[in-house]
This record gives structure tokens, sequence and C-alpha cells, in this order.
């Protein structure tokens, strides 16, 4: 696991919020329309650059709760918005997606921004977008090989000279509009694979953990692995992230309250999907506790953020914020308070000595059900 002294206090941290544009309730608890929601998501972005949040990212569904299916166009109408935020994908299923057209994408999207753009491409944990783009499962590691294969050399070599098995080839092809040296940096999502944390060190790419369930501390010999096979493969440091979902409000008791009933609607959803276990109140409190959902107080989630990015050593965190059908006034809420109170905060915690930062116990009487 990498040592706990916090190497981070001395480099600056990026934190960003991850939006999956999920279909929310309004004020009389009937769900919104899914384009109300898109323009939602574009006034949550604008809150998140006026509190000082660092990033905003989309993510990729195609389902019918979820409107992120277009994450870019979302970004480029925050563009025309906000002046200093970067803009991102949470994740890009770059498996079903052509990297020449995420290329013209994102360097269209980093010019209308002046230089925000950037992007976290995977291989994709939801697979909806096999069967709709007619991929096949059974190409899923060659899939995203490949295309990023083709992505990586885009972003850096241009004419490229290119073939593989999933694509047309290219031949001394220039792709435009071309990205200025340094702009539009790509991380690689990894959700627990070895393979994919070694492929991120062999392109020489930052690594995006995605951790959204147990202790982060499991997630330590995914570092040393990425650590040591940078080094193998000649290439410098790179940055990493993590990705995991949370709420903050007020109280503890408030933002479990308020977290709840969305939380247990997505994780439903997800069960029956991926034959998980069904959702249950005890299972949500225990990763609010001590696992990866960072719900609760500004102070709470403040010193547990601290304690994770300490612990992994950690260069960027997105709170996927208010998971489920939390309303749009909830979603801004935490958006502020994220931004006024728990950035400075950690910012604060990581610059003290290593033995004033802890995992504070939940202050959680029970809440609803």
């Amino acid at each position: 696991m990498s040592n706990s002294t916090p190497a981070t206090s001395h480099r600056t941290i990026e934190f960003g919020l991850d939006s999956f544009a999920p279909v929310t309730r309004g004020e009389d608890g009937e769900l919104v329309a899914g384009p109300q929601v898109i323009r939602d998501v574009v006034e949550e972005a604008v809150l998140a650059e006026s509190v000082g949040i660092d990033s905003f990212n989309m993510a990729e569904h195609y389902r019918p709760d979820m409107m992120d299916s277009a994450g870019h166009v979302i970004l480029a109408a925050i563009a025309s918005r906000t002046d200093t935020i970067r803009l991102g994908t949470s994740v890009t299923v770059l498996s079903t997606q052509d990297p020449v057209r995420v290329y013209t994408q994102f360097a269209t999207l980093d010019a209308v921004s002046n230089g925000r753009a950037q992007l976290i491409v995977g291989r994709g944990s939801a697979t909806e977008s096999f069967p709709l783009f007619g991929f096949d499962l059974a190409d899923y590691e060659t899939l995203f090989e490949e295309k990023l294969d083709l992505l990586t050399r885009l972003l850096r070599e241009q004419p490229v000279t290119w073939s593989g098995t999933v694509r047309a080839p290219l031949v001394d092809q220039i792709v435009s509009p071309p990205i200025p040296d340094g702009h539009v940096p790509t991380w690689v999502g990894v959700g627990g694979s070895p393979q994919s944390v070694i492929r991120a060190a062999r392109y020489g790419l930052p690594l995006m953990l995605a951790i959204i369930g147990g202790h982060p501390a499991r997630f330590g010999p995914y570092v040393d692995l990425y650590h040591r096979a940078l080094e193998q493969f000649g290439h410098e440091r790179q940055a990493i992230g993590m990705h995991s979902p949370g709420f903050i409000a007020a109280t503890d008791q408030e933002a479990i309250d308020i977290q709840w009933p969305g939380w247990k609607g997505a994780i439903d959803n997800e069960s029956r999907v991926r034959g998980w276990a069904p959702p249950s109140y005890d299972r949500f409190l225990a990763e609010v506790a001590g696992g990866s959902m960072y719900v609760g107080s500004p102070e709470t989630v403040a010193q547990r953020l601290t304690a994770a990015i300490q612990l992994l050593d950690l260069d960027r965190f997105d709170l996927a914020y208010a998971i489920g059908n939390v309303s749009h006034a909830d979603r801004m809420s935490t958006i502020e308070l994220f931004g006024r109170e728990v950035i400075p905060r950690v910012r604060e915690l990581l610059a003290a000595a290593p033995d004033e930062v802890g995992e504070p116990a939940l202050q959680a009487t029970g809440g609803t059900r």
C-alpha cells in the first residue's frame, strides 16, 4: 500500500464533480422530464465553477433514467456559460466509440472552452452501449485495447498511420482541429482490474480509480502496481485520481436521509442488471461509515476525503454527487457545500500534520428507510 505520509500536501489536488444526469424528482415528488434534467445539469456546472470546484465531468450511459448519452454536447453548453472550470468525462466508453470521433469532439470542446477539455476513457462497466451500437461483448478487451492505442496516437503524434481489427486503417491521417501540446489530458478509468492498471502505465496515462464500494485501502495494491509498471515501461510519475459517490448536507443525518432513497433506487436498478444482492439500509450505512460513500456533513466528508487522499497519495478526487433521483435543489445544495466548505477544509487538513487527520464516527441516529 502507498505510504500514508501526506506527500499530497506539497502539490495541488484537483477536485471535480461527476454527473450521470440522472432523472430527478421535483418538489411535487414527480419525475422531472429529461430535457429539463439536462438544462439543470448545465446550471449545476455553472454553480460548481462559482464555488471554486476545479472540474465538471459527464458520464456516459444509455438508460431511460440517465440523460448523459451525449456528454460532450452538455459540456459544450457549459463551456458557453463558464470561464475557468475544466470540462471532461467521468468516463467515455471508448470500446463502443470511434476514437477519431472522440478526438474531434474533445478537440473541438477544447477549442470552444479555450483549453479546458479533459477525458477519462474506460472499457465500460455498464455495457448497454455494446448491443446498442452493434458490438460483441466477446470483443470487450480487444475493442478497448485497439481503440485506446488509436486515440493515444491521435492525441500525441499526427499524422497517424494505424491498423487494427476493430475499424478501418488510417494512413498518414491528420484529424482536425489540432490540439495544442498538453491539452486534453486523458486518463484511464479502472474499476478493479490489474490488467487495466498495467495498460494505463504502458501508455503513460494518468490513472482514475473508480471506487464505489468498500474501503479505499483495498485499492492500495493497484496504486503500487501502477507505480512499478510506470517505472518498468520507462515513464515518469503520472497522476492518480479517485472517483466515488457522495452527498453533503448540513448534518450527517440530513445527508443520509436525502441520499438513501436515491441510492436505493439506483442500486435496485443495478442489482437487477448485474445480479447483485438487493440494497439494504444497513449496507448503505456501512458504506457511509467506512466504505466509499462520502455522505455527511462538510466536516465528516472533509475528514474522510482527506484520509483517502493521503492513503492512496492522490492527485485528484471526483465526487459522483447525489446518486439517483435526488432533487435538483438538493443537488445544488451539495455542490455549494462541496465547493465552499469541504474542499477548503480538505486543503487545510492536507497541510496539517498527519496525526491530525482521521475518519470521524458518523453522527447518525438511524433516519428514514
